[in-house]
């Protein structure tokens, strides 16, 4: 393999391409023997302003596109070339270094973040993480120490840090090759122009051949003013070298002022969730059994009791509180207890995209701020709905067979849907009549318009990720046979539309 290096602008860049088709090896010996020079000439005349980062461009070309990695950078001193040479070599701070393959390599630039960003958060965004041993990321339970390399691609600033990673998720991560992940950064910072946290997340959605899932049902939420409802940036993901495809970069549900924002002394965050419950999990520590539905709840927060307000055991008895509240259908306790407007709200996305993990539960979470109510949310996790086909579950992609379906049924309060078994404490206000007419008039004031937004959104998306190439280099990295991208984008666009009107029918005719 023939190897070379070139310094954007550099005046000899066609003398280089004549001397490397001429003489490789002698190419190669004189980069080797010159480099820090060539840096030192490319690093001349660039400035560092103010408190910005000095960053130099990783630019390279693979998988039929160009891409552009940022790495902090101080001092020629951090770079250099492994043996062969194989590696282009970044050696940053706290003994970390930072592997680009030369093999792919066009050229390195020096430069600042450009001042003004488009803030355009549609646009496909490029990420490249190393391990710092080099191994892959196999644990859900412990981290990997690991750096970062975000380009922004000019629509917000580009991001270069050591981080840590590790697997997420249930059976995301346990069925399929593809893994989604989550990342911790040292401190807090922005992300694509979202807010400053820690904590961050990588869905893979590799069940969801149109990666549109989440993103439809977070768009959903927004429209209609639920708190905390995540945002979608989609992001092409390189692993120690290694193309792994399109993935949603997304906030990580937690208590925090730029997450969902409840106090530290006296929030309350939770999941109904059987994974997390103590049936999956009897020694965490951090979980019940709700005491009237007998529903399985994880306490996300408070994390830790020594400083907080509450116990495992008060949010358990707060919880209860409502749960009666509800059993007794005493709607004027209720209405005391719970925000009754995000409940209604809450419940009308999970039927519409017919997201039967309501009835597991999972990923349903709720949150409580101080004295005030019960409040749903954020919403999580749709990768279950839209008919998927549990028959095949491991290892099928299959959804959008049938729009008539549902979670809750055409009495909410029978329970006659295709999931009986729903918990009690989503259904049994349907037995009070104040709750029925608020549930109708929201959605009659909805209906026409949510899906058309949602999907409008979607599609601005889709426009990004087809004009770059996104959506054929992962149908290339991660092949579903007799299924394709625009295929089965056609069909969830059918399948919404038919699904609104049959959900229009089936709400006006809830008794």
């Amino acid at each position: 393999m023939d190897y070379f290096f070139i310094p954007l602008d550099n005046p000899y860049t066609a003398l280089a391409k004549i001397w490397l088709t001429l003489h490789p090896k002698t190419v190669i010996a004189m980069f080797r023997l010159h480099f820090r020079l060539l840096l030192l000439s490319a690093l001349s005349g660039v400035v560092l302003l103010g408190n910005a980062q000095r960053r130099a461009l990783v630019h390279m070309n693979n998988l039929s596109a160009h891409w552009e990695f940022p790495v902090v950078t101080d001092s020629i001193d951090e770079i250099s070339l492994s043996d062969g040479p194989d590696d282009l070599l970044f050696h940053l701070h706290n003994g970390v270094t930072v592997p680009f393959s030369v093999e792919h390599l066009d050229s390195l630039t020096f430069g600042e973040e450009p001042a003004v960003e488009t803030k355009d958060p549609y646009q496909v965004f490029q990420l490249y993480i190393t391990t710092n041993d080099g191994s892959d990321v196999t644990s859900r339970d412990y981290y990997t120490d690991c750096h970062l390399s975000l380009n922004a691609r000019g629509s917000f600033t580009s991001f270069s840090a050591n981080a840590q990673i590790r697997g997420r998720g249930n059976s995301s991560f346990l069925w399929y090759d593809k893994k989604p992940y989550r990342i911790k950064l040292a401190d807090k910072h922005k992300m694509l122009g979202l807010n400053k946290a820690r904590s961050w997340v990588l869905l893979a959605n590799y069940r969801d051949v149109t990666d549109l899932m989440n993103t439809f049902a977070f768009e959903m939420g927004r429209y209609m003013g639920l708190p905390y409802t995540n945002h979608t940036r989609y992001v092409e993901l390189f692993l120690n070298g290694d193309y792994k495809g399109l993935y949603q970069l997304t906030e990580q549900v937690q208590q925090n002022k730029n997450r969902v924002a409840v106090s530290e002394e006296r929030g309350i965050l939770i999941a109904l969730d059987v994974d997390d419950g103590p049936t999956e999990r009897p020694y965490a520590g951090d979980n019940f059994t709700s005491k009237v539905y007998r529903m399985p709840v994880c306490v996300k927060y408070p994390d830790d009791e020594r400083f907080t307000h509450h116990t495992v055991d008060s949010v358990r008895t707060e919880l209860a509180k409502l749960e009666q509240a509800i059993k007794s259908k005493d709607y004027a306790r209720v209405e005391q207890l719970l925000d009754v407007p995000s409940f209604i709200k809450y419940l009308l996305i999970q039927e519409f995209v017919y997201n039967v993990e309501l009835s597991a539960p999972r990923s349903i979470y709720m949150h409580k701020d101080g004295d005030g109510p019960w409040v749903m949310g954020p919403l999580w996790d749709f990768d279950a709905g839209y008919d998927f086909d549990w028959a095949t579950m491991t290892t099928g992609h299959t959804y959008f067979s049938d729009f008539r379906e549902t979670v809750m049924g055409t009495n909410p309060l029978r329970r006659n849907g295709q999931y009986g078994y729903v918990p009690q404490f989503f259904t049994d206000l349907f037995g009070c009549r104040e709750f029925v007419e608020q549930y109708k008039a929201q959605w009659a004031a909805v209906k026409d318009d949510i899906v058309g937004h949602a999907w409008a959104e979607c599609m601005k998306y889709v426009e990004r990720l087809r004009s770059d190439g996104a959506i054929d280099r992962e149908a290339a990295r991660w092949p579903i046979r007799g299924k394709s991208f625009e295929t089965e984008l056609e069909k969830m666009h059918r399948w919404l539309e038919n699904r609104r009107v049959h959900i229009t029918y089936l709400v006006q005719n809830i008794p």
